[in-house]
């Protein structure tokens, strides 16, 4: 998976994996998430976004399955 580090005041890096559809997201509050079934548009749209808080609030958050891989549950990543 490649990762890189992205400029956004929610999220710290973005990763994406072709062959699985997994979408890996660091969070600020050092909670790292994988999405999964998730579409290569979806992670392109999400790195060129403007927002990426707020993309990531509108087309991925409660719309895919996910687990927290590390750190804490947080209210940003967590669909608890």
């Amino acid at each position: 998976m490649n990762v890189k580090p992205v400029d956004s005041t929610t999220l710290v890096a973005i990763g994406y994996d072709d062959t699985r559809a997994i979408l890996q997201l660091e969070f600020r509050s050092h909670a790292i998430y994988l999405y999964f079934e998730v579409p290569r548009s979806v992670y392109e749209a999400l790195v060129k976004a403007p927002s990426k808080g707020r993309y990531f609030n509108g087309a991925i958050r409660g719309h895919f399955p996910h687990s927290l891989v590390s750190g804490t549950s947080s209210t940003q990543g967590g669909e608890s």
